[in-house]
């Protein structure tokens, strides 16, 4: 354990020293380096959630991971919308909705493939899953497909009283779930597995250092995506790919931490664990991101693009409805996890060939 937190604790704080002298823009040498201290700082935020999650016990871990990297995500958004200006109108949406299908079929596709290769068969709460899918749905709609076919302002955007009531509603469904989650119907969200590994013999120093140095870790993995975006843009752009692609790489990579953790614990064959950080994370990425973004908007008279297009809210439709499907009996299996992928090699696809 001393030595899991001495290495987990010396990789980021390498980051933040890397990022801070500036040299990441003026070497390759450095952006190798950058690149190698990103992967290792997600490994790091993985281990310091699962001693978290140790330590306070499901489902509380899996929260306490899904809302810091959404905190930290939702700052670096809004950052870029102040100093972006009119270019960065769609920018909150763009997010939200890579970060949307890269969870649904990404990160869910891979536990349900990788859990099904191992364990062939594994079993979650379908009353869970139903309450994150039903809070989530609503979500989705309210705040990426209802924009596009309002009337109050032509155009994907929301009135300031339409968006207020968005904001609010987001709000009201997210913190209904981490309710029900929590307290009311805690048990729908957890496993055996989960009951037996809560480990109160963890010390508070072990604890306090492994919930601060997993803020550290998350902001050094988000921050350094954002370093590094202007390097892989231009590797995008000069292979002629469309540079929407950038935003899902940057998605992407901030998303490791979570899709690694949850990833490990469905090859540990705890889906339950799995489903619980992917859903969670989702939720998360939409229901606190629009609110604030919402709240900067209108404080600072700026317009905000939430609406997708029609290609883009089939895609959603699919991907939602997938899952709907393949988590509705309570037990998964391999092709679940198979159609998923398939999904969004279509959404990256349909990216690089509109």
């Amino acid at each position: 354990m001393r030595l899991l937190i001495q290495w987990t604790t010396i990789i980021p704080t390498l980051g933040w020293i890397l990022l801070f002298t500036g040299l990441i823009q003026d070497s390759g040498i450095f952006q190798i380096m950058a690149s190698l201290l990103l992967i290792l700082s997600v490994m790091s935020a993985v281990h310091h959630s699962e001693v978290i999650a140790q330590r306070v016990g499901e489902p509380y871990g899996t929260i306490i991971l899904a809302v810091a990297i959404t905190i930290i995500e939702v700052s670096i958004i809004i950052s870029l919308m102040v100093l972006g200006g009119e270019e960065a109108v769609s920018l909150a949406r763009d997010t939200v909705y890579s970060a949307t299908m890269l969870i649904l079929n990404g990160i869910v596709g891979l536990c349900l493939f990788i859990g099904g290769l191992k364990h062939h068969v594994q079993t979650f709460s379908k009353h869970s899953v139903t309450i994150a899918l039903v809070s989530l749905i609503s979500i989705l709609i309210f705040t990426l497909v209802f924009p596009t076919f309002t009337n109050s302002i032509e155009g994907p955007y929301y009135s300031t009283p339409q968006l207020v009531f968005v904001s609010i509603a987001c709000l009201i469904i997210y913190f209904s779930f981490v309710f029900a989650q929590t307290t009311r119907y805690r048990a729908y969200f957890l496993s055996v597995a989960d009951e037996e590994e809560h480990d109160g013999t963890i010390s508070n120093k072990v604890f306090v250092i492994s919930l601060l140095f997993l803020v550290i870790s998350l902001g050094i993995v988000v921050l350094l995506a954002k370093t590094l975006s202007p390097k892989i843009e231009s590797i995008v752009i000069g292979n002629n790919l469309p540079k929407r692609l950038v935003g899902v790489i940057i998605a992407a990579i901030i998303l490791l931490p979570e899709g690694v953790a949850a990833i490990i614990a469905a090859k540990k064959n705890k889906l339950q664990s799995s489903l619980n950080l992917a859903l969670g994370s989702a939720l998360a990425s939409i229901g606190l991101t629009i609110p604030c973004v919402a709240v900067v908007c209108i404080i600072n008279d700026m317009k905000i693009i939430l609406g997708l297009d029609i290609i883009s809210i089939i895609l959603l439709g699919l991907s939602v409805f997938t899952v709907m499907l393949s988590l509705s009996s309570g037990r998964s299996n391999i092709v679940y996890g198979v159609v998923l992928l398939v999904n969004l090699m279509a959404f990256i696809f349909l990216i690089i060939f509109p």
